[in-house]
Order: C-alpha cells, then structure tokens, then sequence
C-alpha cells in the first residue's frame, strides 16, 4: 500500500495540555513506532489549546486497516487511556508531501 500521512489535530480540555503531551509521548508513540508507524513530528498550539501531529503508515494494509490493530491491541487497552477523557474535539486530515 502507498504511504498515507494524517495531520492530526486535537483539542485539548482545558489545564491537560501538558499532561495529553506527556502520555502521548510516553505510552502512545511507543506503540504506534512498534505497530510500524512512524511519526513526523509533533507541536502543541498553546493559545488555541492544541496538540497536532503528523503519523504515517506504509506496509501491507491500507492506514485504516493499522489503526483498527492499533485500537484493537490489548496494549492499547491496558493503557487505560480515554481520549475522551483530554480531547474535546480532534480532525484528522489526510495528507501529501510535496516539499
């Protein structure tokens, strides 16, 4: 499959930007690097409260597919992490490189 690349862009509850930031790096971006995913960067947008990221897959499946094993493995799971717990809104926008 061709690589596909989100820009992804949460909105964070009020006072859990640092926190969200926190375990993102720590529990999130581990799993995600070992489920071949890798990861572009990632900016927190204090004014606007916002945390955005760039994630990209290439391999045999489609990205959905990846992701659906993602939220599906029991190491996701045992996170204990709801998104909905930080995030009060999130768009994902799938995107191309051209520089």
């Amino acid at each position: 499959m061709p690589k596909t690349t989100q820009l992804r862009t949460y909105t964070v509850r009020d006072g859990l930007l640092d926190e969200w930031a926190q375990r993102w790096r720590e529990e999130i971006v581990p799993l995600r690097l070992k489920l071949g995913f890798t990861i572009g960067g990632a900016w927190v947008d204090r004014e606007l409260n916002q945390f955005l990221w760039l994630i990209s897959y290439e391999g045999q499946e489609t990205f959905a597919e990846r992701n659906a094993l993602y939220w599906a493995s029991p190491e996701r799971e045992a996170m204990g992490l709801n998104p909905d717990d930080y995030l009060v809104r999130t768009e994902e926008r799938t995107v191309e490189k051209t520089y």
